[in-house]
């Protein structure tokens, strides 16, 4: 049994008792997961460890140092001993990913959902109260002896922008500030992480970008935007991983709009759902009412549904209608 009853220090020690470690996420990984994943696999291999991370890259996490290094989800064999899973659940590993987390003795959860159950693994550390994944990770760098260089420096802040929305969301609060300006004091070139994190494009991301939001529909007298990105659209304009994020923001932050969802078609027959909030509505909650794996933060969340598009929405707004009342005019803007 672990020694300490702390859970980043117990996972730190079953980590560096383990022979063989894999750091994952979520299929579809955002930028605090693939950021978190990374750096862990910095302080493991700077301990010695066999550490290696498991994602199918979107190109826009790419530039991300040790990104060239990842393994794709097609490639994990089982054989780990240590099997953890990053600002996510283990309900929403790719297949081949899955199956090496449930073979590993060791089975590790880092995130900070609320909506996330801690039921199947050996080692959960769980903080809901901090704004991101590579957030927890920064804070425990003191008691796990690790060394802070510029590369581990850009993969921490680079997560803590994307979750903050560039420090703009509720979540974001004076020690994010803090931990943030101690991140810069290492040298990375914030504006540039910031810039290719949160801002930057492909021709076609941008070309999918303008035709969602200029076809995107307003419900429940104006204050719900729905953007829809059928599979035609995405196959037309040349649409790849990574091209439609940040839609859903741009979809809330309307004049009048207190909630978003922007519906993706997926190849495999299923539903990606992004919901945003700038009210009262806890996104978090319609998504896992929506399926029981959907959750996030109440004001950011996802969900993915085997549906139509069309049905989706609908069922979206059902559940919306029951919450109608903190919808139009929600003072919470």
């Amino acid at each position: 049994m672990p020694a300490t009853t702390d859970p980043h220090l117990q996972l730190m020690e079953g980590l560096v008792a383990a022979r063989r470690i894999l750091l994952t996420g979520p299929d579809a990984p955002d930028g605090d997961s693939l950021c978190a994943c990374l750096a862990l696999r910095q302080i493991l291999r700077g301990r010695g460890l066999e550490a290696d991370v498991a994602a199918d890259v979107p190109w826009r996490y790419r530039w991300l140092p040790g990104a060239a290094g990842i393994l794709a989800n097609a490639q994990v064999t089982p054989g780990w001993s240590a099997v953890v899973v990053l600002d996510g659940d283990r309900h929403r590993l790719a297949k081949p990913v899955s199956e090496a987390f449930h073979q590993a003795t060791m089975k590790g959860l880092v995130d900070h959902h609320a909506t996330t159950r801690s039921d199947g693994y050996t080692h959960v550390w769980l903080q809901p109260t901090i704004e991101s994944t590579c957030g927890m990770i920064a804070r425990a760098l003191e008691d796990w002896g690790a060394s802070l260089d510029t590369e581990l420096a850009t993969l921490l802040y680079a997560g803590m922008v994307f979750d903050t929305g560039g420090f703009r969301y509720s979540n974001t609060t004076a020690h994010t500030h803090e931990l943030a300006a101690a991140l810069l004091r290492s040298g990375i070139r914030h504006d540039e992480i910031a810039a290719r994190i949160l801002a930057e494009r492909r021709p076609e991301g941008i070309a999918a970008m303008g035709e969602i939001l200029a076809t995107a529909q307003r419900r429940f007298e104006g204050t719900v935007c729905v953007g829809r990105a059928p599979l035609g659209l995405q196959r037309r304009l040349g649409v790849i991983p990574g091209d439609l994020e940040g839609i859903a923001d741009a979809l809330v932050h309307q004049v009048g709009v207190t909630v978003s969802m922007l519906l993706i078609d997926r190849p495999d027959s299923t539903v990606k759902v992004s919901l945003r909030s700038r009210g009262t509505v806890d996104v978090s909650a319609v998504a896992q009412q929506l399926v029981p794996t959907g959750g996030g933060h109440a004001k950011a969340a996802g969900a993915k549904v085997a549906m139509s598009l069309a049905e989706t929405e609908e069922r979206l707004c059902e559940l919306l209608a029951a919450v109608a009342p903190a919808i139009p005019g929600d003072p919470d803007v």
